[in-house]
């Protein structure tokens, strides 16, 4: 009987050394990073770097209608600045998007990876990757792509398939880990609205407050390191300072993951003529301006309007104004 037919899961075909270190991993990840996202990436790209030499790791999560933000990535032993990148049909986003499995660079000889914007020391080409996607259950139950974790390397045949398939199984523990945040939230935004300690949507003022906060502990550490006894002492207060700084744009970068999608999906729900329309209207034009300005007829312009405002469910057009000026600003 097939561990499938028995209901049992099937045992990860990996070596006896790296399922310890995987089991190491886990225990690690459940005890001191469930609540720290930057200290989880760093945790998950060491742990993949004890199974297989990697000069590339990133994790990227995806976001609105097509874009993908990059709160972590590690290239020759350096820290990679978070990034944000909008996508297209071709890349590797798109393929994991329509494939739903790990993306191994000989399946194509790597056109999908080279399609997409390129990451890490861009003077050179990876000559292997592998890019897993990260898996959370969706409105619907049915599991749905947010994100992935990519390992790659400078030299040919680097992963062979033991540290694929641990790699993979990595992927899936800090998506679970993230995955498990992310309901909770759900849960209590369900709560009446009245609740205090309800979560709310990201604004600019909460940006606003966590820069603030994190640079002002910043500046106390340097001004701390000004006044260090010896080199020794300066050298590890700015170490720490580094790496403080390090995890303030990767936590800004997952920030803006909270903000709220609905103005850039109602957009992107218009037609292109809508959408030139919806634009002006913006700018708070009456329907026979809009029509000189986009050379159609007042008809027309009326139609488009009606269609919008249906589209938008919003009371009226000065909402759907407002709204549309939400989108244009990001």
């Amino acid at each position: 009987m097939s561990p499938e037919e028995s209901g049992k899961p099937a045992r990860l075909r990996v070596s006896a050394e790296t399922t310890q270190i995987l089991r190491e991993a886990f225990h690690k990840i459940d005890a001191n990073y469930r609540n720290d996202h930057y200290g989880l990436y760093d945790y998950a790209r060491a742990v993949t770097s004890k199974i297989v030499p990697l000069e590339h790791f990133y994790i990227g999560f995806f976001h609105g209608a097509n874009r993908v933000r990059y709160p972590y990535g590690y290239d020759n032993g350096m820290y990679s600045d978070p990034a944000s990148h909008t996508y297209g049909p071709h890349g590797q986003a798109a393929w994991l998007l329509k494939h739903r499995q790990t993306y191994r660079m000989q399946y194509d000889n790597g056109a999908a990876l080279n399609a997409g914007v390129a990451s890490g020391d861009t003077s050179r080409a990876s000559a292997d990757a592998v890019t897993t996607p990260l898996f959370r259950r969706g409105r619907d139950g049915e599991p749905m792509v947010f994100g992935m974790m990519s390992m790659q390397s400078y030299q040919p045949n680097a992963f062979d398939d033991n540290s694929v398939r641990a790699f993979e199984w990595l992927a899936d523990l800090v998506a679970r880990v993230l995955s498990k945040e992310a309901e909770d939230l759900d849960a209590l935004r369900r709560l009446p609205a009245d609740v205090d300690d309800a979560p709310q949507l990201v604004t600019a003022d909460h940006i606003v407050e966590l820069l603030s906060s994190r640079v002002a502990d910043v500046r106390q550490r340097a001004q701390d390191a000004l006044t260090a006894p010896d080199p020794g002492s300066m050298r590890e207060a700015l170490r720490r300072i580094v790496a403080e700084c390090q995890q303030l744009q990767s936590d800004l970068v997952e920030l803006t993951l909270n903000i709220d999608n609905g103005p850039e999906e109602r957009f992107r729900s218009l037609t292109a003529a809508e959408q030139g329309v919806a634009v002006l209207l913006s700018s708070d034009l009456p329907n026979d301006q809009l029509a000189r300005e986009l050379g159609i007829s007042l008809h027309t312009v009326k139609t488009h309007v009606r269609h919008i405002l249906a589209k938008y469910r919003m009371a009226g057009r000065g909402a759907v104004a407002d709204d549309v000026r939400k989108h244009l600003a990001r």
